[in-house]
Order: C-alpha cells, then structure tokens, then sequence
C-alpha cells in the first residue's frame, strides 16, 4: 500500500512538472544598448538625470510630471503623434549615475510590451569619453500563446532595440553638436 501510494504520488509530481510545462507563455525578453560619447560623464548625466524631462528622445514633445526625481515621482511622455506613456521612478542613484523606471501605462500599439522596466547608466570611456547603458526587461504585448505578429516577442524586441538605438544615437548627437 505504502509503495502503490508512493508511486501516484512519483506520478502526480511528474504530471504536475509536465503541465507546467504545457501551460508556460511568454518569457521576459531583455534588451541591453550602449553608446560611447565624446564628452564628460558630467554633461551627458546633465542631459538625462532629470526624470522629470525626457525631451532629449527622439519623438518625445512633452514631457509632465511630479516629484522631480523622488521615488515614486511620475511622469507621462507626450509622443509627437499625441499617444502618451505614463512612467514611474522606483530607484534614483545621482551618485551612481544610474535610475530605473517602469511603465505604468502604455498602448500596445504604441510599445508592444507589459510589465516594462528600465535602466539608464551612465559610466566612464576610453579617452574621456562617456558610456550611456539603457537595459530594459519586458514581456511581449499579447500576454497569451499564440500572439499575433504585431505582439510577439519579435516585434517587443525590435520596437524596443529601435527606440533604445534611436534615443542613444539621437541624444549622442545632441550632446556632440552641442545644441
């Protein structure tokens, strides 16, 4: 008796394990972009520290908020279509030269992504140039199996790869033209 109920539950265990398996979605994606640009660490965090104003990305025309760069400080990106992306501060380090921020709110057709979290690093280059690191995690738009192609974990990636390229290319010339 001991060994037959020994045995249901080796199987329950190994039923369990499978269905687990069966009934996994979608995987937190990452994405990981750098830049080297030719001024001080100084300048550059200068340009993007403040949470409150996003202005230096590409496509952004406005950018409202509260609580400067507090913990918890909001903000809502105008893009320049009109779609807006509500955004909140969950860590603040000046000294590190680093903050993250996650998403609050955001139409999929905009950024084909949920549950986004992101990280902006600044940190020092070769020859007095300066590094900016954006990272983010997410998982794709369509939280379900089977996505359509417009939210899958391709289109989350590449929306996002290309915001990240775009924003880090457009702010490197910014700084370096000094305008």
């Amino acid at each position: 008796m001991k060994r037959t109920i020994a045995r249901a539950g080796v199987v329950v265990a190994a039923l369990a394990v499978l269905g687990a398996a069966w009934a996994h979605g979608p995987t937190r994606q990452k994405v990981r972009e750098s830049i080297e640009i030719d001024a001080p660490q100084a300048k550059v965090w200068a340009t993007i520290g403040n949470f409150q104003d996003m202005g230096w990305l590409v496509g952004v025309s406005k950018t409202e908020g509260d609580k400067g760069n507090e913990i918890g400080a909001t903000r809502r990106l105008t893009l320049s279509d009109g779609a807006t992306i509500d955004e909140e501060l969950y860590k603040y380090e000046p000294d590190m030269l680093s903050y993250s921020y996650r998403i609050t709110a955001v139409d999929v057709k905009v950024l084909p992504v949920t549950n986004y979290s992101s990280t902006l690093t600044v940190s020092p280059a070769s020859g007095g140039r300066t590094k900016l690191e954006w990272a983010g995690a997410f998982y794709r738009g369509f939280p379900n199996n089977d996505p359509p192609p417009e939210l899958n974990d391709e289109a989350a990636i590449k929306a996002v790869s290309g915001l990240y390229r775009a924003g880090l290319e457009g702010l490197k010339k910014k700084i370096e033209s000094g305008s």
